[in-house]
């Protein structure tokens, strides 16, 4: 009996496997949230800085065609929230793509060849095994308002008693021609929480059963803030 019932459960397991893989969709770009960073020793005993990426589930939530939009492209849900704090039209947005979690985050992904059965599918980390290169994309932190010095990494000027030139940013003028400030003068102001990419790290770890990933080095942005992680383009 034994003997009889085993061709049945490997059938069933690998029936399992095949439903498993046909309800996600490899793509060379995923989002994730840093949780912070950590460090790891390598088989060589060797540390290694390296950053934690929470992994969650990113959907296909719309499938862009050139018939209809004029491009191809997969729109990707993530960032789910509690239902309560989502609208109607978010929701039906997601009812159509028969999505059952309530996610606030959207974007585009360009892809070649789309395909309207794709819809509803979940990304999958395929194309993200460990020592893969990848391009991270983040929003960096937020610095306030500040200085040339911090901001621009400009020179100090003499901190000896009597100098009345310490701290500021000198002359931004040209004299009578052109008589005005050129756009984009390096000067004071609000600094950080802007779009930053970082090239070319490597990814060291996925363990997608306890849902992290781990990058080699440190990535832009805060704890709990959303990255992008893509195949690097450069390598």
């Amino acid at each position: 009996m034994a003997e009889e019932s085993k061709p049945a459960e490997q059938e069933t397991a690998e029936t399992a496997a095949e439903s498993k893989t046909s309800s996600t969709l490899a793509l060379p770009a995923f989002f994730g949230v840093k949780a912070g960073m950590t460090r790891i020793f390598d088989e060589a005993g060797n540390h290694v800085p390296v950053t934690v990426i929470k992994l969650i589930d990113n959907y296909v939530s719309q499938v862009k065609t050139t018939e209809k939009d004029g491009y191809e492209a997969y729109q990707i849900s993530y960032g789910q929230k509690r239902e309560k704090l989502v609208n109607k039209p978010t929701k039906g947005h997601l009812a159509k793509a028969k999505i059952d979690v309530a996610n606030t985050r959207y974007t585009e992904l360009k892809a070649s060849g789309v395909d309207t059965a794709n819809l509803g599918k979940t990304l999958s980390l395929e194309e993200f095994k460990p020592s893969t290169m990848v391009d991270v994309t983040g929003t960096s932190k937020g610095k306030g308002f500040q200085g040339v010095i911090k901001r621009w990494n400009f020179a100090c000027g003499p901190m000896s008693h009597g100098s009345k030139f310490h701290r500021t940013g000198g002359s931004i003028g040209n004299r009578a021609t052109p008589g005005k400030v050129w756009k984009n003068k390096k000067m004071p102001g609000h600094m950080g929480v802007v779009r930053k990419t970082i090239q070319n790290l490597q990814v060291v770890e996925v363990n997608q059963d306890k849902g992290y990933l781990l990058i080699k080095g440190s990535v832009p942005g805060s704890k709990n803030g959303f990255v992008r992680i893509a195949k690097a383009i450069k390598k």
